[in-house]
């Protein structure tokens, strides 16, 4: 039984979220600016929860409008892939890790939310997950303070929750002709953790360019190659986010496919990044590098593993794997 108290919570900050429409020589944007929620989750002269229990409430965060906190005032996520109706969660195993959710501990004390649009939901361990608007809330494990969004917009999927469930900010008002259609390719400029502006595709994976293609040219990266770095296919329509339309194309692949470029570049996956925002394929061989919104080569420095990759034995033919090797680097 879900105990629901109810308190108008306010608050003023500044600043939000900005896309990066060029090259920016591999520098992270700022987070947006946001308020202290953690000061307002209290608000009105409440106490906050006791330890053990769970509270949802509602706080302001720059130009996201209000969202809503956890008890320590930690920004609380709702993921697209998971349900309303009925209510239910997809996400599990690390994807959990990476976005914890909001359990129902204890007694799950409620401000500023219609307790008509408050609920719960069984996972799939058998804990139950607190719903707001039907959808499922979490934490980011990468928000380390109070007030951060560093969730908003991850991989398209993820949002800040307002007050109804909904998503806050631009996003609520996403009309459906902009989202991606069933068949369709798209392409989002997003700002990935430890590298900074970067394309990714709809699934929030970091998108790369080979730099042993040649803009506008037929890619090189075949057969074995193309599985541990799948191109990205012009399947349907292809959709932009955030990226300049006159830079998208397509060209023509050995076998007959047509793959997606950007500024000229053929744009590829890498088969070791198993999770949305991750970029593990950034340097491998000195070849491989996260493509930018504005179609160049992210400078993001590069970790010494992946500098190191593909480079130890000698090459062989275009789109086949090098001795000892399946970094694909050459």
């Amino acid at each position: 039984m879900l105990r629901k108290r109810f308190v108008v919570a306010t608050a003023s900050a500044a600043a939000g979220l900005a896309l990066l429409s060029a090259c920016s020589g591999g520098t992270e944007a700022a987070a947006p600016a946001v308020a202290p929620a953690a000061a307002v989750a209290g608000a009105g002269g409440n106490a906050p929860a006791a330890k053990g229990e769970t509270k949802v409430a509602v706080a302001e965060a720059g130009d996201l409008g209000q969202v809503l906190v956890d008890k320590d005032g930690f920004t609380l996520y709702r993921f697209d892939k998971d349900s309303a109706k009925p209510p239910k969660s997809t996400c599990e195993g690390d994807c959990a890790k990476a976005w914890p959710p909001v359990l129902a501990d204890g007694d799950v004390q409620i401000e500023g939310v219609d307790q008509a649009l408050v609920g719960e939901l069984t996972r799939a361990d058998g804990q139950k997950q607190v719903t707001v608007g039907g959808w499922a809330l979490y934490r980011y494990a990468k928000d380390v303070k109070a007030g951060e969004t560093k969730g908003q917009g991850v991989g398209s999927t993820w949002y800040a929750a307002n007050a109804k469930g909904g998503k806050a900010g631009q996003a609520a008002k996403e009309a459906p002709a902009e989202k991606k259609a069933d068949g369709a390719t798209k392409l989002v400029a997003s700002n990935v953790d430890g590298i900074g502006p970067a394309i990714v595709d709809q699934e929030g994976f970091t998108l790369y360019m080979f730099t042993k293609d040649k803009k506008n040219k037929q890619p090189t990266c075949n057969g074995d190659c193309a599985k541990t770095w799948p191109p990205v296919l012009a399947e349907g329509d292809v959709q932009l986010e955030g990226i300049d339309a006159k830079l998208l194309g397509t060209v023509k692949r050995a076998d007959g496919t047509t793959q997606v470029t950007v500024g000229g570049w053929a744009v590829y996956r890498y088969a070791k990044d198993t999770g949305a925002g991750e970029a593990n394929g950034h340097g491998v061989g000195g070849t491989w590098f996260v493509i930018e919104p504005a179609g160049c080569k992210s400078t993001a420095p590069v970790k010494e593993k992946a500098a190191q990759s593909g480079n130890a034995a000698p090459k062989k033919e275009e789109g086949a794997p090098a001795a000892g090797g399946t970094e694909y680097g050459y």
